[in-house]
């Protein structure tokens, strides 16, 4: 049986306990999985909750490191065959998982699988991407409805609409909502970019992934809840964390505005 390292980051996250407990039936019943939390120094109730669940290894960051940090703290020296990246607010059910596992299995070339991720009330969330630009968060985050309205196409290319919803697909970039990834070819490329303390971290990853001919593979057949926040969205102080992560992006993979 192939080795899956489950790894979940989290800071003082009101969702992860849900997340744990979904867990509970897989981890009891099928020893080839390992469940580990990096907690990025979260309150000390908060700590000692997530350490009264028996098949959970949690480690204490001494400091908020970031999402990719607590990722490679908890992959990036283990031995095992997958890791599968998943948030603290995902509800995810054996079946999908499996279906993830049979696709990477599969195909020797795919490095990264992932799923179609719905909101908690059935709606879908679009986080494919196949190129970024400037403008297109600049779309985003503008409230005019008006203007989104005059480039809505644009939007709709930008989070991959086109997607089919029946066939899977190869993608450049998907979330790291979830994502099941080869464990030894995460760990060649050194994991998650650290410089990026929060956003960007992943679209980054998929790059590197998919750099040395690996192909990463998007698969509606695998469906999660994904209980998505848009913290960007209402917190100024992760606006800005966003904002510089999204410049370290361009930095590095070179500047596209429109």
């Amino acid at each position: 049986m192939d080795k899956v390292i489950i790894s979940i980051v989290t800071y003082n996250s009101p969702d992860a306990f849900e997340t744990l407990d979904q867990f509970r039936s897989i981890m009891e019943a099928y020893p080839q999985f390992e469940l580990i939390v990096h907690d990025n120094h979260s309150e000390s109730d908060y700590v000692s909750k997530l350490k009264s669940y028996d098949y959970v290894t949690v480690f204490e960051g001494n400091e908020n490191a970031g999402f990719g940090h607590g990722h490679n703290e908890n992959l990036l020296h283990r031995q095992g065959d997958y890791a599968l990246i998943c948030n603290p607010d995902i509800v995810l059910e054996k079946a999908d998982l499996d279906v993830m596992l049979q696709k990477i299995q599969a195909q020797p070339k795919v490095v990264a699988v992932f799923p179609s991720v719905y909101n908690s009330d059935g709606t879908p969330q679009y986080l494919v991407r196949k190129q970024l630009a400037v403008f297109d968060y600049f779309l985003r985050f503008m409230p005019s409805q008006r203007l989104k309205r005059a480039f809505s196409k644009r939007l709709q290319e930008f989070e991959c609409r086109d997607l089919s919803e029946t066939e899977d697909s190869f993608i450049k970039m998907g979330s790291g909502c979830l994502m099941l990834v080869d464990l030894a070819k995460y760990q060649a490329i050194g994991g998650f970019d650290e410089r990026f303390f929060m956003y960007f971290e992943d679209n980054d990853l998929c790059l590197r992934l998919g750099s040395k001919g690996d192909r990463l593979l998007y698969t509606p057949a695998a469906k999660i809840i994904h209980h998505y926040g848009k913290g960007s969205h209402r917190s100024f102080k992760l606006f800005v964390i966003f904002m510089q992560s999204m410049f370290k992006f361009f930095n590095k993979w070179g500047w596209r505005f429109f």
